[in-house]
């Protein structure tokens, strides 16, 4: 009998788990684990929080896959684990492929005046982060991003732009949309392309992942 393999999802950022509720992976080979959000202590290093995270996964050798900050924070994980693969969506390997204005950001230190406390509507503070965006959107992200503790928020912020990753890791496997305007794919080294892909297309391009994870998992 085939040993079934853990496969552990981290959301992006302010993101419930729902946001993989579309994936579907072949029970009799692999079975799923979400990971939420914790509330970080308002000067958390990243790696203290990533250790933390790491304090729900129960299984070694296991496949760890983060979207968008999720992706960062799966990276952050996988240097305290033993695992089996580690894959990022939407997401960057390292420092040097944010996007310029995140960059701008982090130099002028601009993060910290973005009012997140003021932001209850999660259509409004995405495009006060990160750019405009569609407002047919709105809704969905209404349903998904559901973590607006302020708290949480500054943090994830200030984790994102401040990312000092400089190298990529060994092995990583990274699937980046082709019409993402977060992580534009412009920025992005070495990558699986989907399509007309978007920053959310772990949402409304379940299929494509349900159809080649398994694959990507296994090679």
């Amino acid at each position: 009998m085939k040993e079934v393999t853990h496969v552990y999802f981290v959301p992006g950022m302010a993101a419930d788990v729902s946001i993989f509720e579309f994936i579907k992976l072949p029970e009799s080979s692999y079975q799923t684990h979400m990971l939420p959000w914790k509330i970080p202590s308002k000067n958390e290093s990243i790696e203290v929080y990533a250790k933390r995270m790491c304090e729900d996964i129960e299984h070694e050798n296991c496949v760890l896959i983060g979207v968008s900050f999720g992706g960062i924070m799966v990276q952050e994980m996988s240097k305290y684990l033993k695992l089996r693969k580690l894959i990022i969506i939407s997401s960057v390997k390292n420092k040097y492929e944010l996007p310029k204005r995140m960059h701008i950001v982090r130099k002028t230190k601009a993060y910290k005046l973005m009012p997140t406390s003021l932001v209850s509507k999660i259509d409004n503070w995405e495009k006060l982060a990160f750019g405009d965006f569609a407002k047919k959107r709105a809704a969905m992200y209404q349903k998904y991003l559901s973590v607006n503790d302020k708290t949480y928020l500054d943090w994830a912020i200030e984790k994102i732009v401040c990312w000092d990753q400089e190298e990529s890791i060994d092995g990583i496997v990274h699937i980046h949309g082709d019409k993402d305007i977060v992580f534009p794919i412009s920025y992005v080294d070495s990558c699986i392309t989907v399509e007309k892909g978007t920053h959310v297309m772990i949402i409304n391009r379940a299929r494509w992942f349900n159809k080649h994870l398994p694959e990507i998992i296994e090679n």
